[in-house]
Order: structure tokens, then sequence, then C-alpha cells
């Protein structure tokens, strides 16, 4: 038996959006430090987890890794930090380094992958995508959009901060 591999980046952005009524939560600001709990980022709200999947805790904190946003900058789309509606923004660990049951450990917080988070249709409300080029848009991201993870021990999080994947 091989022992568990681990994989080490670093927190480049955290992304947090409070509640507005009929707003949805792309893009996300960017915040400096944050707190992570069973709910997620605090004083991060998204719509569609509360409304639709009514806070399911395993879609509490979307990661993405940095890479994604500059390969999708080459190929011509400006995405920036936030705008995919990630709460934390990696570096240094590839998009297939995550993949569902794997250990996050980030500041002084722990999560768990539980899903890969697909394209939705609000991306379409980012001004370099709109209802024109959505669905070139959404095949753009398919597979690409970052991953969900449920909070298992709650903390603080900083940009700076090591991301530590293990199995």
């Amino acid at each position: 038996m091989s022992p568990p591999s681990a994989v080490e980046g670093r927190v480049v952005g955290l992304h947090r959006k409070a509640e507005s009524p009929g707003a949805r939560g792309l893009p996300k600001p960017s915040v400096p430090r944050a707190q992570l709990g069973p709910h997620g980022v605090d004083g991060d709200y998204n719509r569609w987890r509360e409304e639709t999947r009514h806070g399911d805790p395993d879609q509490a904190v979307l990661l993405l890794p940095l890479e994604v946003i500059e390969a999708l900058n080459s190929e011509g789309w400006p995405v920036r930090p936030g705008d995919l509606g990630e709460n934390i923004t990696t570096r240094g660990l590839p998009n297939a380094a995550f993949a569902v049951g794997r250990q996050v450990e980030v500041g002084s917080a722990c999560l768990r992958v539980s899903k890969p988070c697909h394209p939705c249709e609000y991306l379409a409300t980012l001004p370099y995508v709109g209802t024109v080029r959505w669905a070139e848009f959404a095949r753009t991201m398919t597979g690409r959009r970052g991953w969900f993870a449920r909070v298992e021990r709650p903390g603080s999080v900083a940009v700076g901060d090591a991301v530590v994947l293990s199995d």
C-alpha cells in the first residue's frame, strides 16, 4: 500500500458576496481574509445554493485553481478571480489535483471536496459572456468550473495561506 499523497499550493484569492435582493453571486468581490463555517464563507450568500439546494453543506465552499483562469484568459475569455463565483482561488494546484473525497487543509480550516461544479446559466450575467456567447462559454467551462467542498473543521483563511490536498 502506498503512503497518502499530498499536493501543496497557495491561496491567491478569497471572495464573498453579501446578499442583495434580486442579485446573483457573480462576480464575488475579493477580501484579504475569511472565516469558514459549516455553511461556507461568513458573509457570502449564494442564492442558488440557498434557494434550490436548501443550504447543502456539500456546496459550502467553491474552490478554483488560478491555472484555470489563466487558461481561460489565454483562450480569449477575460475571466478574473471571483468572476466564476469561487470563494477560494488557489495557485500551484492543477484542476486535476482536485477530486471528490480529497481533504483540503487551508488556513486553520479543513474541507472535503464533495463534487465538481458545473457551468450554470448565471455565467451569462458576466459582461464578456452574455446570452449570445453563453453556449460557447458553457462548453468552454465544462470540467473547469471548480470544486465544491464541505467544511469539516471551521477556521480562518487568508490570502497567502498554504492549501494542502491529501487523500
